[in-house]
């Protein structure tokens, strides 16, 4: 008769939080205030589905812009739900000592990558944005939560901000992005009209690969000096 294996996962080890970004102190004292009101039905695992859904939900008020610019107004609010739920979640359960280091980790981070897709997905239907420099924003993505990921396994930091820049920063730009695109869709630039969502993501892609070489760089040359060749 076949025992039945129980595989006990190894000992997790939490990465330090790197969080620098220019809002990140004005953030934090919201976050904590808010947290301490919630009311005790409300648990972490409610806001995390609330920013994932919030996040389906500006992707589709994208699509609708492409025949009403209401799309544009709901996708603020929408970005606005998506800051509620990802940002007060892990709040939440360090304030009431709820914390779940593997659990929160993982699902946090997978309802991340779903998110962004659903977002840059509503994008590329909206007619606001070319879908290949949408379908190059995702891989760019996916590039850097890579190697923050990695450098959180093997270095311990999980760095969440760059050049003062954090998710809130972003979700601000875009909000703002998107109001503007009500009225003033196109920009003109060495006398050519262009997409105005088109240059930024343009921008974030030179963003994105500067900051994706210089990190791995970086922590090459950390992980080298940690662990050299051995001299003979």
């Amino acid at each position: 008769m076949e025992s039945t294996r129980v595989t006990t996962p190894a000992a997790f080890r939490d990465a330090t939080r790197v969080l620098s970004s220019v809002l990140a102190p004005l953030e934090r004292r919201v976050l904590h205030y808010l947290a301490r009101r919630m009311p005790r039905w409300v648990n972490s695992d409610h806001l995390t589905a609330l920013a994932l859904l919030a996040m389906l939900g500006a992707g589709l008020s994208y699509w609708l812009a492409a025949s009403t610019p209401v799309g544009l107004v709901l996708v603020v609010v929408c970005l606005a739900a998506n800051w509620f739920g990802d940002s007060l979640d892990g709040t939440l359960a360090r304030v009431r000592q709820h914390q779940r280091p593997r659990y929160g980790y993982y699902v946090d981070h997978v309802v991340d990558m779903v998110g962004t897709l659903f977002l840059l997905g509503g994008l590329a239907l909206s007619g606001l944005m070319s879908p290949l420099l949408a379908l190059g924003l995702v891989i760019g993505y996916l590039l850097l939560a890579a190697e923050i990921f990695l450098a959180a396994h093997v270095l311990g930091e999980f760095r969440i901000t760059y050049f003062q820049l954090g998710p809130t920063e972003l979700r601000i730009v875009l909000a703002a992005g998107s109001l503007w695109a009500i009225g003033r869709p196109t920009v003109t630039l060495f006398d050519q009209p262009f997409l105005l969502f088109d240059v930024g993501a343009v921008v974030s892609l030179i963003g994105m690969a500067v900051v994706f070489t210089l990190t791995a760089l970086r922590h090459t040359r950390t992980l080298y000096r940690a662990e050299p060749i051995p001299s003979r």
